[in-house]
């Protein structure tokens, strides 16, 4: 059997307890014949852990990721980086002894982000660290300067649609878990949008800040105009959050360079172990 590598987002099992998953038309196969099935694999598990913990092979993940992380570097999707990391891949991939080692043409979007900066204007100048989202439009030539409304979710931005207009949104949403948070970074330019904010900053999508932007992909809507959106810190958040509380003014001046080109083409990077009981089987 050939074991294609996939990545499995675990925590959507939920979801399907209980319900019936098939094979094929004629073979439901429940989550409990499911979970038993990967519970038959336990004396497997540990062996490969193990190995990567106690074995020979301890440590060699991080060092393999290290090497490929500080070689490459970040890798938008569009980049030269990401040209860069397919073929460090491939070339990997066929050291490693891996069969059927290739590359699939694919279209990836193109975005990059420019140069962008945003700076507390009152009631202090102050820099805020930000990084743009991914397909975010950019500013004005001369940014944009506009007083800051605080809200913490997205029933208090429609309840003071009214004070929103015409200005820069900031979230300061509270971290519950990132799939039930994450929505604030991809929706939150829209739900700006549509109460006539100007542009919108983000709160990071994090448990844990230690002063850093944590950027990701957000979505635009049709028929909702589009405006510059970016991620900030946990802690400038907070500090526009307390300083809302208090009444007190707050004014930010951002610009973003952000640019969006035709998708550009690039590859999915496959590779496969074949088995030695059904060799013909994925």
């Amino acid at each position: 059997m050939k074991y294609a590598f996939l990545i499995f987002f675990m925590n959507l099992l939920p979801h399907y307890a209980g319900k019936s998953l098939r094979r094929d038309d004629s073979y439901p196969k429940t989550f409990e014949d499911i979970k038993n099935e990967v519970a038959g694999y336990t004396d497997i598990a540990k062996a490969i852990i193990d190995l990567a913990v106690h074995g020979k092979a301890q440590n060699r993940s991080y060092e393999r990721l290290a090497v490929f992380a500080d070689t490459i570097g970040p890798r938008l999707s569009g980049s030269k980086n990401l040209d860069a990391a397919v073929k460090y891949m491939f070339s990997a991939l066929q050291e490693d002894g891996l069969e059927n080692v290739h590359l699939e043409p694919v279209k990836v979007p193109h975005w990059e982000r420019g140069e962008e900066f945003a700076i507390m204007l009152e009631p202090r100048n102050h820099s805020i660290a930000i990084l743009g989202l991914g397909s975010s439009v950019a500013t004005p030539p001369e940014g944009i300067t506009a007083e800051v409304i605080v809200v913490a979710s997205f029933d208090e931005l429609h309840k003071r649609a009214q004070e929103a207009k015409g200005k820069i949104v900031v979230y300061n949403e509270p971290f519950i878990n990132y799939g039930e948070t994450v929505r604030y970074r991809s929706q939150g330019a829209v739900e700006a949008a549509k109460v006539g904010a100007v542009a919108s900053l983000i709160r990071s999508i994090a448990s844990f800040s230690i002063h850093s932007p944590h950027t990701g992909w957000q979505d635009y809507q049709p028929g909702v105009p589009r405006i510059p959106t970016a991620c900030i810190s946990v802690e400038d958040a907070e500090m526009m959050s307390r300083m809302s509380l208090r009444g007190t003014k707050i004014v930010v001046h951002l610009k973003m360079g952000a640019k969006t080109y035709p998708d550009s083409p690039s590859f999915n990077t496959v590779a496969e172990i074949v088995g030695s009981k059904y060799p013909e089987q994925v």
